[in-house]
């Protein structure tokens, strides 16, 4: 259905671009407010948090393991497809073994971008309260850094452990991460006295 411009009246033009406009600049200005007042933060608990990280985690693996089939069945697809003179080696190596390679490679690819896409999957539905779980975020990382322990004191009989935080997923698996921390602080400390 199509209305002829003699029936619009000029005001009424003007007016639909400038509330367009005016609703952009509202949204845009929205978007951009980053902020996170305290009284936001408060809502989201560190029990919350943490299950929210941990549903996080289980996206990135969820998506991980299909994004690997894919990877094996599409480097399946194409390098199977080709055809190859095993009397001619591809950089020195026999074909067979390179496009062997080659298909394993694209599971490994698979492996590397799934939890990329599991993430911006996790993040697309949870859009609402993305700045809440970035404070919390930066909070963590906060209180990663403060009590993890130094490194360059680990040892084969003693390695680090879980040095980033990243299997936490609740506040009973935080305490015991600050326990094992303390135990390798105490490990390093007699092994050089």
């Amino acid at each position: 259905m199509s209305v002829s411009l003699a029936r619009v009246s000029c005001h009424e033009v003007r007016l639909a671009p400038s509330w367009i406009c005016r609703r952009a600049v509202l949204n845009i200005r929205h978007n951009s407010n980053t902020a996170v007042s305290e009284a936001e933060q408060q809502n989201l608990s560190w029990s919350k948090y943490l299950e929210i990280r941990k549903s996080k985690r289980k996206w990135e693996t969820a998506v991980t393991i299909p994004a690997c089939i894919l990877g094996l069945v599409g480097g399946l697809a194409y390098f199977g497809s080709l055809e190859s003179d095993a009397t001619k080696p591809i950089m020195g190596i026999d074909p067979l073994f390179f496009y062997s390679g080659c298909t394993v490679s694209c599971m490994g690819l698979g492996y590397l971008i799934g939890p990329t896409i599991g993430a911006a999957g996790w993040r697309m539905t949870h859009r609402r309260t993305m700045n809440l779980i970035e404070a919390k975020d930066r909070e963590f990382h906060r209180h990663i850094v403060k009590n993890r322990v130094d490194p360059t004191a680990q040892s084969a009989t003693n390695p680090v452990p879980d040095f980033y935080g990243e299997k936490i997923g609740s506040l009973h698996q935080y305490r015991q991460w600050l326990r094992d921390q303390a135990r390798f602080r105490r490990k390093a400390r007699f092994a050089e006295e």
